[in-house]
């Protein structure tokens, strides 16, 4: 796929998952990334458990020890928070949803959901598997702990810790601060008794606020009182709550306005078509300088072979443009597509899963149009305007 279909400008409130993260591989299916931040997280906990909480609970050791204790309980610590969202994707799965990866970043991790749950209880059933899960591994790193008949270890230590931050992982995240899985509970209380789920998103992503700013103004008192390091990292998981839940009251509100509408509703049906014959150089000239468009279907004989885009054009040095023609940089076919009869909801994902920024419309290898994120951008600024919602019934 040519660099020309990326797709850089992202729609208010569609969460595509955390971008600038490795793959590290695949569990039960679901691909797992480790962002770059996850790194900072990784060392700072490391130096952490390594010059205070070791030393402090487990006087007598060498520094070695501290350190290689506290590297092993710092990537079990990421286990746990792995095996947290694992939970929460295997369920959600199992319950229809679409959750193909799992990002580990800074804050510990995300499962990066494609689709929302169609049931309250789905919500609720997938939510809380994940702080049961912690627990789960609290219990047991501590009956294990206990079971140690040398306590003062590194391998009892390490136990002792995991025990410890899991069960504070549970209990974290089981507080009301949307998107907090407790949060999620709260929604799907809310969702389940009001029968809406906009209403619900809106007073669990309020309470999620409320929660997001109490945790900052008690990150600024920490910062002020002396705790420098304590403070900041409270006033950022603060921060990150709040503009989650922001993002996720956008992406209801998204959803709303795009419920039940179809692709064909909004697509050029007409779009700017070219053959693979001409020049790059009358392309930009007669076609994107003088129409303003940003992409061009290329067509031969009534058959699609491709398309090329600005970012296509701006590869090749300005000086190549009247000696090349466009099949030389265009995306050839198979191109990814879209019908006409689905939803734009769908389409949106598609783009976004696939970083594209336009996409061919084609019913059975008919070609009926073009699909961009500016179509859809204008639609939800008009129908924002117009207060229009879905065509389905309200959420």
């Amino acid at each position: 796929m040519s660099n020309g279909q990326r797709f850089k400008k992202r729609v208010p409130g569609l969460r595509v998952g955390i971008r600038g993260a490795w793959r590290i591989g695949k569990i039960a299916g679901i691909q797992i990334g480790i962002h770059y931040t996850w790194l900072f997280a990784f060392l700072l906990i490391t130096w952490s458990l390594a010059a205070g909480f070791f030393p402090q609970n487990f006087p007598d050791w060498s520094p070695v020890t501290y350190w290689i204790t506290g590297i092993l309980a710092s990537i079990l610590l990421f286990v746990s928070v792995l095996l947290h969202e694992l939970a929460h994707s295997i369920v959600g799965r199992s319950r229809g949803m679409e959750i193909n990866s799992i990002t580990l970043f800074i804050f510990g991790g995300a499962s990066n959901l494609e689709s929302e749950p169609e049931e309250p209880w789905d919500e609720f059933i997938m939510t809380v598997v994940g702080p049961v899960t912690s627990l789960i591994i609290a219990v047991a790193s501590w009956v294990l702990y206990l079971a140690m008949s040398d306590r003062s270890s590194p391998i009892a230590a390490t136990l002792f810790y995991i025990a410890i931050i899991n069960a504070l992982l549970a209990g974290f995240n089981l507080l009301p601060g949307f998107p907090l899985d407790g949060g999620r509970v709260l929604r799907s209380i809310l969702w389940k008794t009001t029968g809406n789920l906009r209403q619900a998103t809106n007073i669990a992503a309020t309470v999620g606020q409320v929660f997001a700013f109490i945790l900052i103004a008690v990150g600024i008192l920490q910062f002020i009182m002396g705790n420098i390091l304590g403070g900041l990292w409270i006033t950022f998981i603060g921060w990150f709550l709040n503009g989650a839940a922001e993002s996720s009251r956008g992406e209801v509100t998204l959803r709303e306005h795009l419920r039940g509408v179809k692709v064909e509703e909004i697509i050029d049906r007409t779009p700017e078509t070219i053959g693979s014959g001409m020049t790059v150089n009358e392309l930009v000239r007669s076609h994107f300088l003088q129409n303003g468009h940003r992409s061009a279907l290329v067509v031969d004989g009534g058959q699609l072979h491709g398309i090329v885009t600005l970012s296509d054009v701006r590869k090749l040095p300005q000086e190549d443009w009247e000696g090349m023609t466009v099949d030389t940089i265009m995306s050839p076919m198979p191109l990814q597509t879209v019908r006409s009869d689905e939803d734009l909801t769908t389409a949106l994902k598609m783009l976004a899963r696939n970083n594209l920024k336009q996409v061919p419309v084609m019913n059975d290898g008919e070609l009926k149009g073009l699909l961009t994120t500016s179509d859809i951008i204008r639609y939800l600024q008009v129908s924002q305007e117009l207060q229009l919602g879905g065509k389905d019934k309200a959420v």
